[in-house]
């Protein structure tokens, strides 16, 4: 078995400084289980990615193959995963990959403590994020730092401390090639613009531009931990959570946590308090390339927030790590399925059928996939292969919403069964268009939208409630509003 020194993931995974502080108590401990696991080629789970069934040939495959310490943890035989990458598509009608595959997923089971890990990982300008904090996260909650005497305020703790090495050990794991390209920019002569320069700096542009594809990039991140049947979700970004329960009156969906993008009002307040243009934030949408307002990584927005135009107000960095945790939701008694899904895959179906319904459009797909296939992994790819069936038909159409289906991003969905009917056709006409059963949804809930689904709407509101250490206020799935019917098209 190769050290922990010589093992590339685990080198990658924990820097220097964080093995040589293993060396005592409980840290040492950890470290030690670390590396007493074999370390094999990973050819499944953390970095599993396949489309349709079939290994993908991309750049990505062969990161796949770079051993895992996560390749020797349990997988949950008790969720499925789908996944299609991203798509632009060209004027002939055919699409093509706009960039090698960014999105990351988890779901580990320990059952000597009961505890049960799930998460999606959206990222972007790489792959490198996403893989370092599914690999570290893991790491983080699954060594023996959760037990079943834990609270809700123990566990809400080590999931905010978790989250917090994987940021600070991410930025840490490129502070060498930060450093080297402050030494090679600094033997760039000043003012001068990089197109104008010399063919004798061309090999430190060269080195300047390996650099940055290597450090440049973040990761938004959906987790889900099970711990004494007792549900908590940590979110940073726009993946989402539901959880789908089957009632008397159909299937309950809730939304259980809030996208954070710059259209977010708690999160305007926030930056506002730092001294920033909240309405002008509003107004461009985007921060540094993309539309969250936190984010894990992305050394641009948190080292050199002062540079970019609309961060350079700020009294301190803008741009966070920090997770959401939103109320625990109880797992007693619930018969249903939790959903954790990238913003490609919702973002996807908003595209082709109009802000507001994705969320109940999904919940309605995954429960007809239940119905008809017999494994978790096929209900979960059906659904990815759906979306991108309508996403690509839709553009395909001309239609009225077809300029909003241009591409779409990775797309990734997880499914976690909670003893859902698994491959019973006793409803052969559970669809979402046909209005055969009812299905009750949350938030958000847009009155604007064009989707063609025909249902009964129940809507669960989230509490927006106060932020404390990084905690949302509480909300579960029993503040239902009134019924809201939307009539058939």
């Amino acid at each position: 078995m190769p050290s922990l020194s010589q093992h590339p993931a685990l080198s990658d995974v924990f820097p220097v400084s964080d093995r040589a502080e293993c060396g005592r108590g409980e840290s040492a401990g950890r470290w030690r289980e670390i590396s007493g696991m074999s370390l094999k080629p990973n050819r499944r789970s953390l970095n599993a990615s396949k489309y349709n069934g079939r290994p993908r040939k991309s750049d990505k495959d062969k990161e796949e193959q770079q051993p895992s310490w996560t390749d020797d943890l349990p997988l949950c035989q008790l969720s499925g995963v789908g996944t299609a990458p991203n798509c632009m598509y060209t004027t002939d009608g055919k699409g093509k990959e706009e960039h090698p595959w960014e999105d990351n997923w988890l779901k580990f089971s320990r059952s000597e403590n009961n505890v049960f890990l799930y998460g999606v990982f959206n990222g972007y300008d790489g792959i490198r994020a996403t893989n370092f904090v599914g690999q570290r996260l893991s790491a983080e909650l699954l060594l023996g730092q959760l037990n079943l005497e834990h609270c809700d305020a123990d566990v809400r703790r080590i999931l905010l401390q978790a989250f917090d090495v994987v940021e600070r050990s991410f930025l840490e794991s490129i502070d060498d090639a930060l450093a080297e390209k402050a030494s090679l920019q600094s033997q760039l002569p000043e003012g001068v613009p990089h197109h104008q320069l010399s063919s004798q700096y061309l090999k430190i542009l060269e080195r300047l531009n390996a650099i940055e594809r290597e450090v440049s990039g973040g990761a938004m991140a959906i987790v889900a931990l099970i711990l004494n049947d007792r549900l908590y979700i940590a979110n940073v970004g726009t993946n989402r959570a539901l959880l789908c329960k089957s009632t008397v009156d159909g299937l309950q969906v809730t939304q259980l946590n809030v996208d954070h993008t710059t259209e977010n009002e708690d999160e305007l307040f926030r930056l506002s308090q730092l001294g920033l243009d909240t309405g002008k934030i509003k107004q461009v949408g985007v921060i540094g390339g993309q539309e969250s307002t936190r984010r894990i990584g992305d050394y641009k927005v948190k080292y050199s927030f002062s540079d970019v135009e609309l961060l350079s107000a700020a009294k301190s960095k803008p741009i966070i790590a920090e997770p959401e945790i939103h109320g625990v939701q109880p797992l007693d008694g619930v018969i249903g399925f939790l959903v954790l899904m990238s913003e490609g895959l919702y973002k996807a179906l908003e595209c082709a059928h109009g802000p507001g319904q994705a969320n109940q459009e999904i919940a309605a797909m995954i429960a007809t996939e239940f119905a008809k296939q017999m494994a978790l992994d096929a209900v979960a790819q059906a659904v990815v292969d759906r979306v991108k069936r309508i996403h690509r038909d839709t553009y395909a159409s001309g239609g009225e919403r077809s300029q909003f289906c241009l591409k779409h991003e990775d797309m990734t969905l997880l499914i976690r069964n909670f003893g859902y009917p698994l491959g019973e056709m006793s409803q052969p006409n559970l669809t979402p268009t046909s209005g055969g059963r009812i299905y009750p949804v949350s938030v958000p809930y847009s009155t604007q939208s064009t989707s063609k689904t025909s249902v009964t709407l129940s809507l669960v509101m989230p509490s927006q409630g106060q932020m404390v250490n990084g905690s949302h206020g509480s909300s579960t799935a029993d503040e239902v509003t009134p019924t809201l019917t939307k009539v058939p098209q």
